[in-house]
């Protein structure tokens, strides 16, 4: 990979979250922003991947014209110039507002050493030489844009660099000749130098950081049909102290994608700027999954007999509900019934300071299995409960948990007369902690995956919850190959 490709992972970490035409204008589900301590990281990062770089490139050959002392002119040739060594002392990566980020190389030293050689008519002469190379700085200009599609884009709009000194000490025969021509010699590397670095880093930004950032995915699947919608709403904004990336953070079904009814708020995130990456992901995110996984069907469920305890006080027969619903019994005489539960509604999230919180609403029909395998629908429950949702993330994926709350069982429609449905909560208590509530915290524990490019890491995490929205904050490691 290129120079800057592995130079900057910050800036790749500032569009690690990917602006499809109709959502342009709409509020982001999901906001990154990457403060002063992200950029400082990535220049940091930048220096040594940089370094590493320039000790693999190859300058090229050149020639020239020399006067050798009683013997008229000549002609000189400098070949096989590698970068021995090299020292990037300080560099700075700064936010450009409205347009993307400024790079900028300062104080730095770079060794090359290589072949001379001098030839005259019949003589031939060569050796060896060292040049070193001191004060470069170099400043680039990256512009920070997005696909129709969504995907990120980058661009070096300008590319400058200087070098302050440059010193050529050559040996072999004759190499003190060539010492006395050195201003001739240096000045010729040094536009030879000045010229290659930026067309080193220019070609590297549309040859390996702009196919890299094309790799993150627009859309990153959750599981066999839900799937994170991770385009960009607008392109990155930079203001003079951080860079904030807008996402689209809207879950959808992957077989059929249907418009969303629901609009994502609009995020004011608080001023923090301790860690190197904020992410703020408002209500939108969650509820857009909860309708998805609603229309999928994933929140319905069925209980029949064989699903309860086998020491349990109470069987799904009407033989066993003739103290509760007596009519039942005498109409349809041992017999097994079966509950069907569904939600007539997504469930939605809420966010309040401090707090998560959901309302699920379930209604049961109650049904007789006949002998004929039809079914006979009896009664009608409705269940309301209030239950608690913690939220964590880890290096890569936001997870999480629900903490069951009290139910509240009501009838809502009988065939088989009235009867007091709350002695049916404990029956449905048991079935709702010991089988619904393991089977969502099972896939909240498989949680969805943040949108980071390949080697982000984050650690040192930290989580708060506001009105409409989760703030996430965590320092970034780059994971070097």
């Amino acid at each position: 990979m290129g120079a800057l490709a592995g130079a900057l992972p910050s800036i790749l970490l500032a569009l690690l979250l990917t602006s499809t035409p109709e959502a342009l204008g709409a509020n982001p589900g999901l906001v990154a922003r990457i403060t002063d301590k992200g950029l400082e990281y990535a220049a940091q990062e930048g220096l040594l991947a940089l370094q590493s770089e320039l000790l693999r490139i190859t300058l090229p050959d050149f020639t020239g014209d020399v006067r050798i002392p009683h013997a008229g002119r000549g002609s000189y040739e400098f070949r096989s110039l590698n970068i021995h060594s090299c020292e990037l002392r300080h560099s700075a990566l700064r936010p450009v507002p409205g347009q993307g980020l400024s790079l900028s190389i300062s104080d730095s030293f770079i060794r090359v050493q290589g072949r001379w050689k001098v030839r005259k008519s019949f003589l031939k002469l060569q050796g060896s030489f060292d040049v070193s190379v001191k004060g470069i700085s170099i400043s680039v200009n990256l512009l920070l844009g997005s696909e129709s599609s969504g995907r990120p884009t980058v661009t070096a709009s300008s590319c400058s660099s200087d070098i302050d000194d440059v010193e050529v000490d050559m040996s072999g025969d004759l190499g003190w000749l060539l010492n006395l021509f050195h201003n001739q010699i240096e000045s010729k590397f040094q536009k030879i130098l000045k010229s290659r670095i930026c067309k080193m880093i220019q070609k590297s930004v549309s040859s390996d950081l702009q196919p890299y950032l094309q790799t993150l995915p627009v859309t990153t699947e959750i599981d066999s049909f839900a799937g994170i919608d991770y385009s960009l709403v607008e392109a990155p904004r930079a203001t003079a102290q951080m860079l904030e990336v807008m996402f689209k953070g809207e879950i959808f079904h992957r077989n059929h994608r249907s418009p969303v009814t629901l609009l994502a708020p609009v995020i004011n995130l608080p001023e923090e700027h301790n860690k190197m990456v904020y992410f703020a992901l408002s209500d939108y995110v969650f509820n857009t999954a909860s309708l998805v996984y609603h229309e999928e069907g994933y929140l319905n469920f069925s209980i029949t007999d064989d699903m309860i305890p086998p020491d349990s006080n109470i069987r799904l027969t009407t033989k066993s509900f003739r103290p509760i619903v007596p009519r039942l019994a005498r109409l349809h005489p041992n017999m097994n019934l079966e509950l069907q539960g569904s939600v007539p509604s997504a469930p939605l999230l809420n966010f309040s300071p401090g707090n998560l919180s959901v309302d699920p609403y379930m209604e049961i029909d109650a049904f007789v299995l006949l002998p004929s395998s039809s079914k006979e629908p009896v009664f009608r429950l409705t269940v309301a409960t209030n239950v608690s949702a913690i939220l964590t993330f880890n290096t890569s994926k936001i997870t999480g948990f629900l903490q069951p709350g009290k139910i509240k069982v009501e009838l809502k429609e009988s065939k088989v007369g009235l009867f007091n449905a709350e002695l049916l909560e404990a029956l449905l208590n048991y079935y709702i902690l010991n089988t619904l509530y393991p089977k969502f915290n099972d896939k909240l524990a498989e949680g969805f995956p943040l949108p980071l490019l390949k080697r982000v890491q984050l650690y040192d995490l930290g989580l708060q919850i506001h009105k409409d929205f989760l703030f996430l904050g965590a320092n970034v490691q780059y994971m070097r190959v």
